[in-house]
């Protein structure tokens, strides 16, 4: 009687095989779990053995066959398993063909019961969907025990090699590949997902609407490493396979970096979110990455290095073309004194140079490439992404880049731009032109609500720009929305006035998730609000105690739910009263004077923490890089950085460049915290303001002439 039996390896099928008349009971599942050399062994041909023949149902199990055959012949190999109380071995074949049987000899142990402990397989997973089987020490020498104790062979007849080589292994990529479809009602075994290599580019559609949101990711990545400076640009480099001259994008950190086992985290589909909420941490839904690097475009290369350690990994979509599932080579080393040497923990020196070989076949890295990469670590650690193949706009590439011309003049800064210069969408808006919107630069100036870290676009520095303090006619309102409290910073904006703009800027966890988010009456009239910016941190309205978020897995905007739409309500009639008691009723008044913030802030280049200018001090005259020591703070860098109150913080909103005499002005006092130093000394004074006539405009702008007129001055109804 013949029975057919599934023969696998790594719980992953090779080919159904069967046997006539076994003289043992055979379970139907044989699992392979070792390979060794032939010729370490002696004493198997004392053993007794029946063949087993192929049987394959389809012809994905004729060519596994005929791969598994080839391998146990090439490279004289004995398979070895086990069942209940029975040690089998499989010889390797006279000659390898897809014909050949495969002789099966066994082994019955008296001596022991079975044991149904899993066993301790040593698993080295060194690349995302490449399962490598380790040699299992423990267990060779468990069944080195097993055979002595054995009636039919002694412990002098059936020698058990060492641990083998691992330049040389059997791996599921050799034999077994991946597990295809199987029928339930042939086998019961669990179902493991394949990764198609076109999940890559379905990934990059999380950021198709803006592609800026994509290098958004990864410079979220850089601030969850504590980076304290990061360079955005694009150059061109020469790909060898082509011999074409292509545009590279590369973002440089000198964050903390990542060792192998956090580089596999970072291009594994997932992870584990963080059992503890930090306020500070960007990355919650592991995807970033990958949904940003390949929206950007077909390649990406990481190279990342820590104290110890240094990684490089590859996501390829040109590496991946045509097969079936997705290969993410991955080569690490570890630090031996002054060298780096590739890290044999965590895989063979074999695995590594194939990884390393593949690196250099699909992308523009040699071994001197990267070697001036990782000069740019300096010593130290820091992560380096470069992406090239990068998206297209029609003939053209999606970004385009230009750089900055020498002289640090601030109308001649390099950027990079999305092509289109198209602007988002936004109810009742009407100017066409955000420059937010397409401007990486006019981005990175207020993603984060605090800004920290030194940012650089095509080789010249971002003038961050703490929002909120940015403002004039200043006034934080304090609220509850569903028992949680809330902070919201309103102020107006001569630049936003200017080009028709207004809104809201909600932040989570201190990054810019919307922007120019319009509320209240600024919906329904172009006209309202117009030059208002108000700004909100909504990381504890919007992030529940289950671990659970309301914030979009692509960073761009809040799902809707409960504490969405009673914070859009809020915010609504906290923004229309700001307007109806500030601005409603007031026209404007066109002078020589010009418009500026309450308050005029600066950064030091060391701590990072800004602090408030005088008045009277002209921030024109401030040097490129500029320290607490320097003037006008005169301090330490140990002082505190000052904060606004909540309340009205102050009133003027015009302040004179040009001489302005300004007369029948009224005088207020910023509110700042300040430390036990005496830092209030450094703060801003009081200074002379004239109220700003501005008038609600339903009717479009108000010509000059009737701004000057007695009827002017008179509020408006309606």
């Amino acid at each position: 009687m013949s029975m057919h039996i599934f023969l696998k390896k790594d719980q992953k099928l090779i080919c159904p095989v069967k046997c006539s008349d076994p003289p043992v009971e055979l379970p139907q599942e044989l699992i392979i779990k070792c390979m060794f050399k032939q010729k370490k062994m002696s004493g198997l041909s004392k053993l007794p053995q029946f063949p087993l023949t192929r049987a394959p149902s389809n012809p994905r199990d004729e060519y596994e066959w005929e791969k598994f055959l080839s391998f146990l012949h090439e490279h004289d190999r004995v398979a070895y398993g086990e069942f209940e109380q029975i040690k089998f071995y499989i010889l390797p074949p006279a000659k390898a063909s897809k014909f050949s049987p495969i002789s099966f000899e066994y082994q019955i142990d008296h001596t022991r019961t079975v044991d149904t402990r899993p066993r301790d397989c040593e698993s080295d997973v060194s690349l995302a969907g490449s399962h490598l089987a380790e040699e299992c020490v423990g267990q060779v020498n468990a069944m080195g025990r097993c055979l002595a104790n054995g009636a039919d062979v002694c412990s002098s007849d059936l020698k058990i090699p060492p641990v083998e080589d691992r330049a040389n292994r059997f791996t599921a990529e050799t034999c077994g590949g991946y597990q295809s479809h199987v029928k339930q009602d042939r086998i019961l075994e669990k179902n493991l997902i394949r990764v198609d290599p076109s999940y890559l580019k379905t990934l990059g559609q999380a950021h198709s609407g803006w592609v800026f949101g994509g290098i958004a990711e990864l410079v979220d990545n850089s601030r969850d490493a504590k980076a304290t400076k990061i360079d955005i640009s694009v150059d061109m480099i020469k790909l060898e396979k082509s011999g074409k001259d292509v545009p590279m994008l590369s973002v440089i950190d000198d964050g903390q970096g990542m060792d192998h086992d956090e580089v596999v985290k970072m291009v594994s589909f997932g992870h584990k979110q963080l059992d503890k909420d930090d306020k500070d941490h960007i990355g919650r839904f592991g995807v970033g990455f990958k949904t940003g690097a390949m929206r950007l475009g077909r390649d990406v290369l990481v190279l990342t290095q820590t104290a110890n350690s240094r990684s490089i990994a590859f996501l390829s979509q040109s590496l991946n073309e045509g097969k079936d599932n997705i290969e993410i080579p991955i080569v690490s080393y570890r630090r031996q004194g002054q060298r780096m040497e590739v890290d044999t923990d965590v895989q063979s020196e074999a695995l590594s140079k194939s990884n390393l070989k593949a690196i250099k076949e699909y992308s523009p890295f040699d071994k001197y490439l990267i070697g001036e990469k990782t000069a740019l670590f300096s010593g130290g650690s820091g992560t380096q992404i470069y992406i090239w193949n990068l998206d297209r706009w029609g003939s053209e590439y999606c970004l385009q880049w230009q750089n900055g011309l020498k002289g640090g003049s601030s109308f001649h800064q390099g950027d990079i731009l999305i092509r289109s210069r198209r602007s988002r969408s936004r109810p009742g808006q009407i100017n066409q032109k955000v420059p937010l919107d397409y401007s990486l630069r006019a981005y990175l100036e207020v993603i984060f609500l605090v800004p920290r870290m030194k940012m650089s676009v095509q080789g010249t520095l971002v003038k961050s720009r703490p929002l909120a303090n940015f403002l004039t006619k200043t006034v934080i309102e304090t609220g509850i929305i569903l028992g949680r409290p809330v902070e919201l910073t309103l102020g107006f904006s001569q630049l936003e006035w200017e080009q028709a703009s207004c809104g809201i800027f909600l932040y989570w966890h201190g990054r810019l998730i919307e922007a120019y988010k319009r509320v209240g009456g600024m919906i329904h009239s172009a006209d309202v609000g117009r030059g208002v910016i108000g700004v909100v941190d909504v990381s504890n309205l919007m992030d529940e105690q289950d671990g659970r978020v309301w914030v979009h897995n692509n960073k761009q905007g809040f799902q809707d739910c409960q504490s969405y739409a009673s914070l859009e309500e809020w915010l609504g009639r906290r923004a229309d009263q700001y307007w109806d008691k500030n601005f409603d009723s007031l026209e404007l008044d066109k002078g020589n004077c010009v418009y500026k913030p309450d308050c005029e802030w600066v950064q030091c280049d060391k701590c990072r923490k800004w602090r408030i200018l005088p008045p009277d001090f002209d921030s024109m005259s401030l040097p490129t890089q500029w320290f607490c020591y320097m003037e006008p703070f005169k301090g330490k860098c140990a002082d505190v950085e000052q904060k606004q109150k909540p309340g009205i913080v102050v009133v003027s909103t015009k302040r004179s460049t040009d001489d302005c005499v300004l007369k029948d002005s009224d005088s207020t006092m910023i509110e700042a915290d300040t430390d036990a130093s005496g830092s209030d000394e450094k703060l801003a004074k009081a200074e002379d303001f004239k109220s700003t006539n501005l008038k609600r405009l339903k009717r479009g702008l108000p010509r000059y002439e009737d701004a000057r007129s007695p009827s002017s001055t008179k509020p408006r109804k309606g």
